[in-house]
């Protein structure tokens, strides 16, 4: 019998995933991640997120659930990990005058390398890790690789958060629910009685939420494309490009931030037609579906979670970078943001956006 464990979030999605990899005959083991480390960070009004003042209580229903399904569930420390690995980077990226996406890092560097670190250590024994996301993974025995496709649920698929995993990683992990709907998934956990098929999703922290940066807001100059002065900020962390509220300025037309000048601390803003741009350089390349890229490709490209992809040819350049060039003009090419390039349903890589614009 193989040996599973399962990263547990308290979850519908990560409850059902156990509840099926059990039903299918694998030996279930839970694991929980423990990330939280009490600051404050809550916004009233707002569902807890994956990281906050909630995780007691998703900690509590996923013991619950294991309980309902038999299996043991292992809580593991990783709020030094975590602090380290995602918060310091997400802060340090926002205070560049970057957007971080931490949901990228914390799959890469925690639920797929520390946490089975830690797991291992411990002494548990496992053949597979599943978790709950939304994809799924396909062995492609002609080019002896592993791929990572997008769910059957495109509205729900999460392909993008996954493009950094290695084939080492792809190679051990499974996805059970990525072949479902969101509501068939509901539906499982109902029949499955767990408890929390009426559970809403968590919402990730997000910049207004997070007290060192909050508390650490430094104002400087809201400037037009010609450098003239329109208006002060609260902190360039608070501002992302493409962004249209919050600027406190009043214009005959709306304003969207166009750029981020961290060394001056300033905020560059135009017209909505200047947040287009059709190319961008990437760094830091993760491929899956080929070692490494030797010639330009023809893909869609995708440069944030909730983008609709755009067709793109890829070229790579020296020093490990790519050149994108769009065929269409994408609003909000952001520094900081992964660009997920995919052929049909399947994730050929993704990067990091340097900067928008050429080689």
């Amino acid at each position: 019998m193989s040996k599973v464990i399962v990263g547990m979030s308290g979850g519908v999605d990560s409850s059902v995933a156990a509840a099926l990899l059990k039903e299918q005959g694998y030996e279930v083991i839970g694991v929980t991640m423990k990330i939280w480390d009490g600051g404050a960070i809550a916004v009233e009004g707002k569902r807890h997120g994956c990281y906050g003042p909630g995780e007691d209580e998703d900690i509590a229903d996923a013991q619950r659930v294991a309980r309902i399904l038999g299996f043991p569930l292992h809580i593991v420390d990783l709020t030094r990990e975590y602090k380290s690995e995602v918060v310091d980077y997400f802060c340090h990226e926002y205070f560049s005058g970057r957007t971080p996406n931490p949901c990228i890092r914390c799959n890469r560097r925690l639920k797929f390398d520390a946490l089975l670190r830690k797991a291992q250590e411990s002494g548990i024994d496992f053949d597979y890790f599943a978790t709950g996301h939304y994809a799924r993974i396909e062995h492609d025995e002609r080019k002896g690789r592993f791929l990572l496709k997008k769910a059957r649920d495109l509205g729900k698929d999460q392909s993008y958060f996954l493009y950094a995993l290695s084939q080492a990683q792809l190679g051990c992990a499974l996805f059970p629910v990525g072949g479902y709907k969101k509501e068939e998934v509901r539906r499982m956990a109902a029949r499955f009685g767990l408890g929390v098929e009426n559970k809403a999703e968590s919402q990730n922290f997000a910049s207004g939420d997070y007290s060192p940066l909050t508390g650490s807001a430094r104002p400087g100059p809201v400037l037009d494309k010609h450098g003239k002065v329109l208006g002060e900020h609260r902190g360039i962390q608070f501002y992302t490009i493409g962004q249209r509220k919050g600027m406190g300025i009043s214009a005959k037309a709306p304003l969207y931030v166009t750029g981020i000048d961290a060394e001056r601390s300033a905020i560059i803003v135009g017209s909505k037609a200047d947040v287009y741009g059709d190319e961008l350089v990437a760094s830091n390349l993760n491929w899956i579906e080929f070692d490494a890229l030797e010639q330009p490709i023809g893909v869609k490209a995708k440069i944030r979670y909730r983008h609709r992809e755009g067709e793109a040819v890829v070229t790579p350049l020296s020093g490990g970078e790519v050149h994108v060039k769009f065929t269409l003009p994408q609003m909000a090419i952001t520094p900081g943001q992964a660009v997920v390039f995919y052929r049909g349903s399947v994730v050929v890589g993704g990067g990091t956006i340097e900067r928008s614009g050429g080689g």
